[in-house]
């Protein structure tokens, strides 16, 4: 009989609801969406059904289980009495992040230790083991070993396994970077809420703006490395974003091949033919060339127009559709100024180029996103790049702007 797991797909502040959206899309009912990510429930189908599709969660947790604790010969009892076989190989090498807050068991050191013993006293032997402070999701990137995540908040202990392994935003197509690079994530997440698709909808307030859907055109003027139209495209295509990459649960033992090789066959059989353009331009070269190979390691080189063009310069298609990009945020001394004449310039340009658009972006400053001129509302807060940023979309032809929620 297959064993039905406690799964915590782990998001970037913001991104919860989305994931939540996601995860029902792929059948999987949420059981509770917290601020940093989504608590579901599943066999071992949803551990590989998560991993493979969802563009907006950083990893997929398997709670192993939840308890009160507070001396550490209660800690060590319950680990050892814990499954481990079902997510650990022994003689591993096990990296553990910890974290303690107001409990009694503070030391991070000391916890890790204790739940190493224990789970090399379940295992047998379970090889050895690195620590580090902290249970952040997105911490790290590539995962060499399995990784056990031990939360102590209030007395209460959470032990989780990692089964992602590399962060889900490593899809493996982005190799060449340009400047302030956009994680894949957040793109997606740009995407699904930025009023292209009405597969994830997430707005519901008093300003209204159009769905459209990926038949309807795309444009990310300011495309940097090309992240926001590469997610576009592989969206609009329904390619999985985990399909060309190796996740931990690989090396679990139970792990099962054969369903595995079942998930991924209809995956590739689901990919859908391009739908409607979908057009990306930068004025810097090198930022085009990074894009341009990006795509083409995605497999969706021939579904994006890129150009190298000035933002003034942009010839969109027949829309209306959707604009979605990530200008800069103006965070250092002295840029407000220039930035202030970029941000006039998108709001010109669009309402000149783009009326009855869509337009959502990313923004630091409010004094710079209301100089687009453009009624806005905000559809989600987040970070990028330790910056804290609002996720801002908006119906282009309107003279006044109002940023709020």
């Amino acid at each position: 009989m297959d064993v039905s797991y406690n799964l915590f797909a782990a998001t970037a502040p913001g991104l919860a609801p989305l994931a939540a959206e996601e995860l029902r899309a792929l059948g999987i009912e949420p059981l509770q969406v917290e601020s940093g990510g989504v608590a579901f429930r599943g066999p071992l189908a949803s551990v590989y059904r998560a991993n493979l599709w969802l563009r907006t969660a950083s990893r997929v947790l398997a709670r192993v289980d939840e308890f009160p604790v507070r001396a550490f010969y209660e800690l060590d009892k319950i680990t050892r009495k814990l499954p481990w076989e079902r997510f650990l190989t022994p003689g591993r090498t096990l990296s553990l992040r910890v974290t303690c807050r107001k409990s009694r068991l503070y030391h991070s050191d000391a916890v890790a230790e204790r739940v190493a013993r224990a789970i090399e006293a379940r295992l047998g032997r379970a090889g050895e083991f690195s620590a580090a402070a902290g249970d952040d999701a997105d911490a790290t990137g590539q995962e060499s070993a399995p990784l056990v995540i031990v939360r102590l908040l209030h007395d209460q202990c959470t032990l989780s396994v990692d089964t992602s392994g590399a962060l889900l935003h490593l899809r493996g197509y982005r190799q060449a970077t340009a400047k302030a690079p956009l994680r894949e994530t957040l793109a997606a997440a740009m995407v699904m809420a930025g009023g292209w698709t009405s597969q994830y909808p997430v707005l519901d307030s008093g300003l209204r703006t159009t769905d459209f859907g990926p038949s309807a055109p795309l444009l990310d003027p300011m495309c940097g490395a090309g992240t926001i139209p590469i997610e576009a495209a592989l969206l609009a295509r329904n390619i999985a974003p985990g399909l060309n990459r190796r996740f931990a649960f690989m090396d679990w033992p139970g792990f099962d091949e054969a369903l595995w090789e079942r998930r991924l066959d209809e995956a590739r059989a689901g990919v859908r033919p391009a739908a409607g353009p979908i057009q990306a331009s930068d004025r810097d070269a090198g930022a085009i060339e990074a894009a341009l190979a990006n795509a083409a390691r995605a497999g969706v080189a021939g579904d994006i127009e890129f150009t190298q063009r000035a933002l003034s310069a942009i010839e969109p298609p027949a829309g209306p559709g959707a604009l979605i990009t990530n200008p800069p945020y103006g965070v250092r001394v002295g840029e407000h100024d220039r930035l202030r004449n970029l941000y006039a310039q998108l709001g010109n340009v669009a309402r000149r180029k783009l009326p009855g658009w869509t337009i959502a972006f990313l923004s630091a400053d409010d004094a710079l996103a209301r100089g687009v001129g453009v009624p806005l509302q905000t559809v989600f807060e987040t970070s990028n790049g330790g910056i804290p940023v609002r996720f801002l979309r908006g119906v282009i032809g309107h003279q006044s702007s109002v940023i709020g929620h």
